[in-house]
């Protein structure tokens, strides 16, 4: 297909795996009827039918990454009949047979469930946990729904179909997603201009193993357009940072402070909220004052979101008060804290460098 463009490709792949889907799960019927399919050229046609209420039948034509809806009926007779006027000279009996690549899944899938039964014998519930500890889940259904939700937000493709971005109608507030990014590195990039085109207010940074419910509160936050104005003059004072960490406060959060970094840990030690102080009183726009993380440690994070120094403290205070209160879930972990992967290595303050550099994505 050298004339469709990737996002048209794109757009093609997601159809055929949804016609897939819909046949694995019993959504869609393939008619087993004497002369049920054909080969038409060099691939495979055939008629299903979908089961919910109201569904159509379907002409289905091509195979595995390029199967497609050609035609839909209101009734399988119509279908049938349609199919065989059409091919009547290449029809066979019976459902078409497995592709190549149906076949060679089906080995894989056999051998990945005779392995799992035999390390797994039964499947894991997930388990409630603390929000900082639950799954990243797909961050992608996550963006398409918050989208769905929140229609003065408009999608955007960038020159790249590996960026989505999602603007807000003033055109004052962006949100850049980059799809299937390594895990520590920027996966969201918030960012906020007045006016619209300027250098930036404040930028917000996550990495793609945020947990999916840490990311739906902040998407939720800044739908409701709190504080995106926040006056750029004003350095960070005490008073601003008590407010942005009072809920770790009244939960019981360790509070400490090293030279110009001040900590706030979790009781179980598997999360924090670190401001830099240096930072927070000579601001650049763009350097990471603010580092939540949660993991075996600071220095060797699970995840990570850094706000620069005018990030509003309205939306801070709502993310700390999530880490504080929130619950989440998570798949039973198979090894102890010991064996969790190390995604970084580098001691705190070289983290909060290297994070706000990965956000100049968003200009």
């Amino acid at each position: 297909m050298p004339w469709y463009t990737r996002s048209e490709i794109r757009e093609v792949f997601n159809q055929a795996q949804k016609i897939h889907d819909d046949i694995r799960h019993g959504q869609l019927l393939i008619h087993a009827h004497d002369h049920a399919h054909a080969h038409a050229g060099h691939t495979t046609v055939a008629v299903g039918t979908y089961l919910r209420p109201g569904g159509k039948s379907v002409f289905l034509h091509g195979e595995d990454h390029l199967r497609q809806v050609a035609d839909t009926f209101d009734s399988p007779a119509q279908a049938l009949l349609a199919f065989e006027k059409a091919h009547a000279a290449e029809m066979r009996p019976g459902p078409a047979p497995l592709t190549d690549t149906e076949r060679a899944t089906a080995k894989a899938h056999l051998v990945f469930d005779v392995t799992t039964a035999k390390s797994e014998p039964s499947r894991s519930r997930p388990e409630t946990v603390p929000v900082y500890l639950a799954d990243a889940s797909d961050h992608d259904a996550l963006l398409d729904t918050f989208l769905d939700e929140h229609g003065e937000f408009e999608k955007w493709r960038t020159w790249s179909d590996d960026t989505t971005q999602a603007i807000h109608e003033p055109q004052t507030l962006r949100i850049e997603r980059v799809h299937e990014t390594p895990a520590n590195e920027t996966a969201w990039t918030v960012a906020a201009y007045e006016p619209p085109v300027s250098d930036r207010i404040w930028v917000l940074t996550a990495t793609g193993t945020t947990p999916a419910p840490v990311l739906r509160h902040l998407l939720i936050h800044l739908a409701d357009g709190d504080g995106w104005d926040t006056a750029i003059s004003a350095p960070m004072d005490e008073q601003m940072v008590t407010a942005a960490t009072q809920p770790l406060s009244e939960a019981g959060w360790k509070h400490t402070v090293d030279g110009r970094w001040i900590h706030w840990t979790s009781p179980d030690g598997d999360a924090g909220m670190q401001f830099d102080a240096f930072a927070g009183q000579h601001p650049g726009r763009d350097q990471a004052t603010w580092t939540i993380w949660a993991g075996p440690g600071p220095d060797r994070p699970t995840w990570v979101v850094t706000a620069s120094p005018h990030t509003p403290s309205s939306l801070l205070t709502d993310l700390s008060g999530s880490l504080a209160h929130e619950t989440g879930l998570r798949l039973p972990q198979t090894a102890g804290p010991e064996r969790r992967t190390k995604l970084f290595t580098s001691p705190p303050a070289m983290l909060i460098v290297a994070a706000g550099s990965t956000a100049s994505r968003c200009r």
